[in-house]
């Protein structure tokens, strides 16, 4: 009897040690992944409740489907991959050296910017002083091109951070670009203007004071909590529409200024200004339109698409009016005002 309650006794200790033993081995796998988890798992922001969801992706940077990415991020259907999506700033920054449907639209408008940067280094070193430009025709210049190249780095920017996990974040830098485009215009408007009216002090007055007052009507419309949601997509449009469009008015009574369409300067210039909203319709249209991607949905995700092609207008009419900026001043220094037009 002493034999079998030995055994019995060693037969209990054997069964408690290897149970200790398994739920040990289970306690210690049960941290491995637990470890893995915390090591591989992002913490994303979706929808519109700015939630925090536990996300299990790669450390690495990694593309997903139209179907895959947050719903804030869905804007083109006919991009059907190719999207980076769930990542912090730090990831956001290295995907800029890797292929993405986005890689197009970060680096045309970078190198735009270069573009602009040089223009503006030779402009001022070479080209203004042969022109004899002025104090003023500096400054204007500067404005012009300064406002081309924070277009160009808002929209980098955007292009660059729209993969952001925080929707918040996404959500700022679209304003900011959205505030680009209008920067942009402003760069536009302020050299044309000014030499439009180099003669005329008092509308140039006038409509550098309505362009500027219309800039910041926009700005303060993006201060709405609704002026980024998708209903208000036309809308947005529209005010894009009417800020661009507002040009023909001054351009119009330029024209009537300066003695009608018969006028040496007005037959010489007419022709730059119409191919700026040219090039600007061409890129809108192509911008609303979601064209050529939408008959071709699936195989224009990283090169071709709309908003590429957009991005690619919106330099070449930064640089046409660059360029119709220096014949317009070299112009009014080989020509000077009369003196009752000046004042009038």
């Amino acid at each position: 009897m002493l034999n079998g309650f030995n055994q019995h006794f060693v037969a209990s200790v054997v069964a408690s040690s290897l149970f200790v033993i398994t739920r040990f081995c289970s306690s210690s796998t049960m941290l491995q992944k637990e470890k893995l988890m915390k090591s591989t798992t992002h913490y994303i922001e979706l929808g519109g409740n700015y939630q925090y969801w536990p996300v299990l992706v790669p450390r690495g940077i990694r593309l997903y489907t139209y179907e895959q990415i947050p719903v804030f991020l869905r804007d083109n259907p006919y991009i059907t991959d190719g999207y980076r999506a769930y990542l912090p700033s730090r990831l956001c920054i290295k995907s800029l050296f890797i292929l993405s449907n986005e890689t197009v639209n970060i680096w045309s408008h970078l190198l735009g910017f270069l573009l602009f940067f040089t223009l503006g280094v030779y402009d001022m070193v070479s080209v203004l002083p042969a022109a004899g430009a002025s104090r003023e025709d500096y400054v204007i210049y500067s404005i012009g091109l300064f406002c081309f190249q924070l277009c160009m780095l808002c929209s980098v920017g955007f292009h660059l951070f729209s993969c952001h996990r925080s929707e918040k974040t996404c959500r700022r830098w679209m304003a900011l670009d959205y505030a680009g485009i209008s920067i942009g215009t402003l760069g536009c408007y302020v050299p044309g203007v000014f030499y439009a009216f180099y003669c005329n002090n008092y509308w140039r007055q006038v409509y550098l004071v309505t362009v500027l007052a219309m800039i910041l009507a926009v700005f303060f419309a993006q201060i709405h909590p609704h002026y980024l949601n998708k209903q208000w997509q036309r809308l947005r449009s529209a005010m894009f529409c009417s800020v661009a469009g507002y040009g023909l008015i001054p351009t119009l009574h330029w024209v009537w200024l300066n003695g009608g369409f018969s006028s040496e300067l007005v037959q010489a210039f007419i022709p730059r200004v119409l191919g700026m909203y040219v090039i600007a319709a061409l890129a809108f249209v192509f911008y609303v339109s979601k064209v050529p991607e939408r008959y071709f949905p699936g195989q224009l995700n990283y090169l071709g698409s709309s908003h590429q092609v957009w991005h690619v207008l919106l330099i070449v009419m930064f640089y046409w009016w660059h360029q119709s900026t220096l014949f317009i001043l070299t112009y009014r220094h080989s020509h000077p005002c009369p003196d009752l037009i000046t004042h009038t």
